[in-house]
């Protein structure tokens, strides 16, 4: 974001640069006769709104939308701002125009958190800078205890209103190849063990005669009693149990 020179089609290195005491003229002008003076105020104030953005970590794609919004708590500001209160225009106005990049970026998430769970989230992260700028390495314990909340609550806030990714993402690119998510998720459900004995399972399975592969299937697959298994294949309940026995104590050697 440091380098990029247009934003919203604005090119923010020929942005006007006024003194204040040129401000100062240029807002009086604007309340009185805003249809002529009030574009140019907005335009020499942009790089106020530029360098708020600033402050924010946003991703590129970010930028242009929050600048935008950055612009409108500009035009806000211009709009209801008092000239008889004897403060800076830019005292006025940062935080109108912080706050309307903060609801931005706290009400368009692709993910819809709670208020209070966002509200825990931009605390957080309000924490985590001024550790950073005192030298403190940011851990959630300390930002925790900065906050005043439990270290599980502000690691659910930071993750909730982190950005959803793909899981066909990069993890690694080296200009030519890559490692994507997907491939460093593991199943414990699809490792190589499972897999291997499902594999022998199915092989002694089909190894026993159709009977026992019959009663196996109905007790341990459909869930039936031994007593509803011979009553469905006509023989007795000793020999459903026998015949489990014999087929199980098979499997397990030859597995």
């Amino acid at each position: 974001m440091s380098n990029k020179v247009v934003i919203c089609g604005v090119d923010t290195s020929s942005l006007p640069k006024l003194s204040q005491s040129e401000m100062s003229e240029l807002i009086l002008k604007v309340k009185k006769d805003p249809e002529s003076y009030r574009e140019e105020f907005v335009f020499a104030n942009m790089r106020l709104v530029l360098s708020i953005v600033q402050r924010f970590c946003l991703k590129k794609e970010q930028v242009d939308d929050v600048f935008q919004v950055g612009v409108i708590g500009l035009l806000k500001s211009v709009d209801n701002f008092d000239t008889s209160i004897g403060v800076r225009f830019s005292t006025y106005a940062v935080p109108m125009i912080i706050g309307e990049i903060r609801r931005f970026l706290r009400d368009g998430s692709a993910l819809k958190v709670t208020r209070n769970l966002r509200d825990v989230a931009y605390k957080a992260i309000v924490a985590r800078e001024q550790l950073v700028k005192s030298g403190v390495e940011p851990s959630i314990e300390l930002i925790a205890k900065e906050i005043e909340e439990s270290e599980l609550t502000v690691k659910d806030a930071l993750d909730a209103i982190a950005d959803p990714v793909s899981l066909y993402d990069y993890a690694y690119f080296d200009g030519t190849d890559g490692i994507e998510l997907i491939d460093q998720i593991s199943d414990p459900k699809c490792s190589e063990d499972v897999w291997l004995e499902n594999n022998a399972l199915e092989r002694t399975m089909n190894e026993l005669d159709d009977r026992e592969r019959m009663i196996l299937f109905l007790r341990y697959f459909e869930g039936k009693t031994q007593m509803e298994i011979s009553e469905e294949i006509g023989i007795s309940q000793a020999q459903v149990s026998r015949l489990e026995k014999n087929a199980l104590a098979y499997m397990k050697h030859e597995m």
